[in-house]
């Protein structure tokens, strides 16, 4: 507790280093860039914006096991259905966790990455969507774009001291109308299983990152759109 002349002055003893300096650099940036590109393949938009929402089903996935001991409660993570995933690492005998290649069951995987997600609506608060707003779905009919492959990152790569990661999509128009993107997000699949108990086992599409457009992308009909996200550790 400060007393006297001093609390009205609170920089008076603050050390001279622990000022803000106005120079302090971020250690973590993402950013989405789209390019869209017309019935010829020619770029017609390049749109660039900083990513800043990781859903509360990733904050979840990034909990360590100490938490889920101490607590001795399981953290819900919604999946893109809006039903749950049983995600109880080291709790009870059916305790399923992300699993890896190294067992027999059907569900030995790791978790791979499904798919980036795109739709035409919006959400205020990013941190609790479990789904896209207004997903647009994969087909050739009206309102609906071709989903092409998802690129995973290829690893991590190092430049100077920053290293950084992204993966991509290209997304297809063939609706015979042009198509607003206003709503993006990143899906993963989680496999899940208990190494103790084979029937616990699971897996579900989960949600970890969302972004609103700070502007619509347009697609046009018979053109295409690039979706990158890029991750950087000490950009």
């Amino acid at each position: 507790m400060m007393v006297g002349k001093g609390i009205n002055d609170i920089n008076l003893d603050m050390p001279s280093d622990a000022h803000d300096t106005g120079k302090d650099m971020p250690t973590f940036s993402a950013y989405l860039i789209a390019i869209v590109k017309d019935s010829t393949g020619k770029v017609i938009k390049v749109h660039k914006q900083r990513s800043h929402s990781p859903t509360a089903n990733l904050i979840g996935l990034l909990l360590p096991l100490t938490w889920f001991n101490n607590a001795n409660i399981a953290y819900t993570i919604t999946n893109v259905t809006g039903g749950t995933c049983p995600y109880r690492p080291n709790l009870t005998n059916c305790n399923p966790s992300i699993t890896y290649p190294t067992t027999t069951s059907s569900y030995a995987q790791p978790t791979y990455l499904a798919m980036i997600w795109v739709g035409t609506g919006s959400q205020s608060n990013a941190y609790s969507a479990y789904k896209l707003a207004a997903p647009i779905t994969n087909g050739t009919g009206a309102g609906q774009l071709v989903y092409g492959a998802v690129s995973p990152p290829g690893g991590i790569y190092v430049s100077g001291s920053s290293a950084y990661l992204y993966l991509s999509q290209t997304f297809s128009n063939e609706s015979g109308a042009a198509i607003n993107i206003t709503e993006v997000g990143i899906v993963i699949q989680l496999c899940l299983q208990s190494p103790y108990n084979s029937s616990c086992s699971s897996s579900c599409q989960v949600l970890v990152w969302y972004d609103v457009l700070s502007s619509p992308i347009s697609v046009p009909n018979q053109g295409s759109v690039t979706i990158y996200y890029t991750f950087t550790a000490n950009p």
